[in-house]
């Protein structure tokens, strides 16, 4: 199947007749018509067949829509770069991070940002790490702030800020003497954790350091974000091992905050191409990224 056809059947199986789809792509009836035809003669079989005034999909024509699609969303990433390719340089940075930073450190410093630049157009999205790597090669963002360092020749990382990862439980669980001292690794046995996706970057280590604690963490339930994992401690159901930047944004009234021992680091990240410059006005953004990160981290230390 060409291109041509593929739309074509593609604006048919949407709208369900000939006329529909020619009133969709904007073209003439016939025209839709006669490439639908050329497109079945070239395959050997039909791709619709007329129920109660309706084109339905024949049996072909249904096992080939999964592949189909598979070229639809390619060609839509096509036209999504080179818009991106398109824009106008210097006037708009793309930011994305993953949900915990998008609460807690990206809303302050964006807000400083734009104060200082106002004519500097600031877009932001929220999306796990394998989706923002894959959003920095389609060019949709111009930076990306994750905890995972990517493994991609395509992509630099530049570190914002170093920390660790940090207990968080509902407050009266430990006495509250005990805020801010280091949680030594046994005091986690047969605790109420909260858990963490396998689909996140840290869970491998997180599940690594648990190893040598006996019994385990009783983990009954499983999160794919930090702020959720913060919002079931805040609700009473158990203990989670999170950011600090998260964790920092807890009530401090229904929360304490406490970091593992023996620590287990975690860096925050700056993502970009490294094929290219990137915008001109990012290294300021990325140096205020990185001043605000470590404010926060050292209300861990007071």
């Amino acid at each position: 199947m060409r291109l041509r056809h593929i739309e074509i059947f593609q604006a048919i199986r949407q709208t369900g007749s000939v006329s529909a789809a020619a009133q969709l792509l904007h073209v003439s009836q016939p025209a839709v018509s006669k490439v639908l035809q050329h497109a079945e003669l070239q395959l050997g079989f039909p791709l619709f067949l007329r129920v109660r005034g309706k084109l339905q999909p024949t049996p072909e024509a249904l096992l080939l829509e999964r592949e189909v699609d598979k070229v639809t969303e390619s060609l839509q990433g096509v036209q999504r770069l080179a818009q991106s390719l398109r824009r106008e340089p210097g006037h708009r940075l793309r930011i994305g991070s993953t949900p915990a930073l998008a609460l807690s450190l990206l809303p302050p410093v964006i807000n400083e940002w734009t104060q200082r630049y106002p004519d500097i157009r600031c877009e932001l999205a929220s999306a796990h790490s394998r989706e923002l790597v894959q959003n920095l090669l389609m060019r949709e963002l111009d930076v990306a702030l994750t905890f995972k360092r990517p493994d991609h020749p395509g992509l630099k990382a530049q570190a914002l800020a170093h920390g660790v990862l940090v207990a968080l439980a509902p407050r009266g669980y430990w006495p509250d003497e005990e805020e801010g001292q280091p949680l030594a690794l046994h005091q986690l046995a047969n605790a109420p954790l909260i858990g963490l996706s396998s689909a996140d970057p840290l869970f491998a280590r997180l599940e690594s350091y648990l190893q040598a604690v006996e019994p385990p963490p009783r983990i009954s339930i499983a999160v794919q974000t930090y702020s959720l994992a913060r919002a079931m401690v805040e609700s009473g159901a158990g203990l989670a091992v999170i950011d600090p930047f998260t964790a920092l944004g807890a009530s401090r009234a229904s929360t304490i905050i406490r970091p593992l021992s023996p620590a287990l680091p975690i860096t925050l990240y700056a993502l970009t191409r490294a094929d290219e410059p990137p915008p001109h006005t990012l290294e300021g953004l990325l140096q205020l990224f990185a001043d605000r990160a470590c404010e926060q981290l050292q209300r861990l230390d007071s």
